[in-house]
């Protein structure tokens, strides 16, 4: 079981992106995920995570811009980022709680994917 980003890329200020974690293997569903990003000499920090019931939260920093969802019919999930800033210039990460043949769920993380805002 594995799960791998895609979507990063250069951008320019105001742009948009749409993110995607897909996870791979026997997996029969996606629990929860969070999205985190890691500036150059920053912490990982979590900017969306969406609960098993569908819950979101958002860090202030990206609330009304970004926006996380999954899809269990593709084991895949999303993270739509709009008014892109230079500050939003990270690589990041999605951490996926799944539904595997292993009990309990666990947290798989992915490889990254680097996103660059231009200004």
């Amino acid at each position: 079981v594995q799960v791998a980003e895609s979507g990063g890329g250069l951008v320019h200020v105001g742009g948009s992106l749409r993110l995607s974690c897909a996870a791979s293997g026997t997996v029969f569903g996606i629990n929860a995920m969070g999205w985190y990003r890691q500036a150059p000499g920053k912490e990982r920090v979590l900017v969306a995570h969406i609960s098993d019931g569908g819950t979101t939260n958002y860090a202030d920093a990206v609330k009304g811009r970004f926006t996380i969802s999954v899809d269990n019919d593709k084991n895949t999930g999303y993270l739509q980022m709009n008014s892109l800033k230079p500050e939003d210039t990270a690589v990041y990460y999605c951490n996926a709680n799944l539904l595997t043949t292993v009990f309990p769920s666990n947290d798989y993380w992915g490889q990254g994917t680097q996103v660059t805002v231009s200004a």
